[in-house]
């Protein structure tokens, strides 16, 4: 493979500078731990970026430059790998403590690193701005930006714009992917040691990828064009997404953010997973990427053939507890040694694939919203009737719906999923969630008085007179 495309933004920093709270403003989430207590993050937590016109990643990082008892080796080696896989680097200051000895010092480390750094300045709403402008500038760094990733993100859709190209990512490895190819990209994913390689050797009946009953044999993303009943494939297998806490080679340090960015350009995800130990905490990250990504999504679950009767019930009452809210993906239990349905996957596959990628017209889409509507009225709100008007594909990757109405913004939770879920049953779309947007329309009289013509205003006089009279 080439480089690497996509741009990776590290958020390096002292201890309780604001890093978790700038990564879950970046990725519109709550990954990360938020709490006022130094030292709270440990791992590399990866993140999509999702304020800024560019695509990138954001790799939230444990505190630098303050050496002590909170801050474990392990915890300092973390954050210097992210440091190395970024491609940009945003160094966050407090705006409020002012620059520090451990401010220098990993300035001065970034600066013999050579890569581009971001200097932002951090809870500046509540500071000297022009003080904290003129300590920072003293690093060297550039010029600093102030920020504030808590009181309403203040600057920090500027600085994501300074930083990340707009459409970063789309070309992926020195080649602009387009639909043209009609090659359908399939990306296996899943921990280390699940099968994925014995997978996609079993699909190409040779041994075209290095299989070793040991985690981490896949060091990178590996790339194997394919064809099957005249249709092209490239096929897509990638190094285990081990927890954080466990990546120690150097030659490993790249595996996470190639397997997201894979994520990222791949058109349906298998998800491979071990039914002999069920969904990890790492499993249930990774599923959200997915989603997030927006890719068409399968979930394979391997080594069934191993289990007992017992022990099959047991894995499928912990799928459905665990996975309920993946019911649009198809769950294919499978024996990739062996072969055991692994050939039902590719028609789930093509089904995935024409879902994500499904056109569906205006006035097909508005049919089945009026349908929905009369088979189920939207709740009333504050003594009206909540109205949806009309709606329109909104995009794809995920299959997106924009329904336009009146106070939508009241709309339940409940109301919302029946919506999607008779949607994705009219459109049959299997393996992508539907994603609604909901649009209110502003009212054109608001804030209006109505005028009252001459005659308007004689008769408005004469039923006052009139009601004045009968007191």
């Amino acid at each position: 493979m080439g480089e690497l495309m996509q741009t990776v933004i590290a958020l390096v920093g002292r201890p309780n500078v604001g890093k978790s709270t700038l990564f879950n403003r970046l990725t519109r989430s709550r990954d990360a731990l938020v709490a006022d207590i130094p030292g709270l993050t440990r791992d590399r937590k990866y993140g999509l970026g999702r304020i800024g016109q560019g695509r990138y990643m954001v790799v939230d990082t444990g505190g630098l430059g303050e050496e002590s008892d909170t801050l474990d080796a392990l915890m300092r080696k973390q954050s210097r790998l992210a440091m190395e896989e970024a491609s940009h680097i945003i160094f966050l200051l407090d705006g409020q403590a002012g620059i520090t000895a451990g401010d220098e010092e990993l300035a001065h480390e970034l600066r013999i690193l050579g890569k581009p750094v971001t200097l932002a300045i951090n809870k500046s709403d509540c500071a000297d701005r022009n003080m904290a402008l003129a300590e920072a500038a003293r690093l060297g760094l550039g010029e600093p930006r102030l920020i504030s990733a808590r009181q309403g993100g203040a600057g920090i859709e500027e600085m994501i714009d300074a930083i990340v190209p707009e459409r970063s990512g789309e070309n992926v490895d020195g080649m602009e992917e387009t639909r043209a190819d009609a090659r359908i990209r399939i990306a296996f994913v899943g921990r280390p040691n699940v099968g994925k390689s014995t997978l996609i050797n079993r699909i190409l009946g040779e041994e075209r990828v290095v299989v070793f009953d040991h985690p981490g044999t896949t060091r990178d993303t590996i790339d194997v064009p394919f064809e099957r009943d005249g249709q092209a494939y490239t096929l897509i297998d990638t190094a285990g997404v081990r927890r954080r806490a466990k990546i120690n080679e150097t030659v490993e340090k790249f595996s996470v953010v190639k397997t997201l960015d894979t994520i990222r350009r791949a058109d349906v995800v298998v998800l491979v997973l071990d039914a002999k130990t069920g969904i990890s905490e790492q499993d249930a990250h990774l599923l959200g990427l997915i989603v997030d990504a927006g890719a068409a999504l399968i979930v394979a679950i391997n080594k069934w053939d191993h289990l007992s009767p017992e022990q099959r019930a047991s894995v499928r009452r912990g799928l459905d507890l665990k996975l309920a809210f993946l019911d649009f993906a198809e769950r294919h239990f499978i024996s990739a040694l062996h072969g055991t349905g692994v050939g039902n996957l590719f028609p789930a596959i093509h089904e995935a694939y024409a879902s994500v990628h499904r056109e569906v017209g205006t006035s097909q889409l508005n049919r089945v919203l009026e349908g929905l509507v009369e088979a189920h009225q939207p709740p009333m709100s504050r003594g009206r009737r909540i109205k949806l008007r009309y709606a329109h594909l909104g995009g794809h990757r995920p299959f997106t719906i924009v329904i336009h109405g009146n106070q939508t913004e009241r709309l339940s939770g409940d109301y919302k999923r029946y919506l999607a879920n008779g949607f994705r049953r009219a459109f049959k779309l299997v393996g992508t969630p539907v994603v609604l947007e909901f649009k209110t329309g502003e009212n054109p009289y608001a804030g209006k008085r109505n005028v009252l013509t001459p005659r308007q205003e004689r008769s408005r006089a004469r039923v006052m007179r009139h009601a004045k009279r009968r007191k």
